[in-house]
């Protein structure tokens, strides 16, 4: 079996040009069919819905907690039939994060008392 440089080369040209199709393929099919969160109306938006809590009531059930907006709600699903439990919850705040980095405090010497007179007139 002898090694030629030239076959070679055209193998791994075919090769790469069969990733590059591949990869243009699936780029076009996200285009074309949409990924997650492709639609351009919604880029830059903050997402108006999400899960905030699950905790599982039985094998087949679950509770969970769900924030529309400033509004949170609360459902039973999984079950025969979905329930709501409490709707129109008033989400909480969001918790502030911590700082980014060190917090540095800078002393500085005390300020003097200011000088207030006695006499009024």
């Amino acid at each position: 079996m002898d090694f030629d440089l030239s076959t070679a080369i055209l193998g791994i040209a075919a090769l790469l040009f069969v990733v590059a199709l591949l990869v243009l393929t699936v780029w076009a099919f996200k285009a074309v069919f949409g990924g997650a969160d492709t639609d351009p109306a919604r880029k830059g938006r903050e997402k108006r819905l999400a899960v905030v809590e699950t905790a599982p009531v039985d094998a087949n059930r679950k509770l969970c907690l769900v924030r529309r907006d400033d509004v949170e709600h609360l459902l039973i699903i999984g079950g025969p039939v979905d329930l709501v439990v409490e709707t129109g919850i008033k989400a909480l705040p969001p918790q502030p994060q911590p700082p980014h980095g060190y917090v540095v405090i800078a002393k500085t010497a005390p300020r003097p008392a200011p000088k207030l007179s006695q006499n009024r007139a």
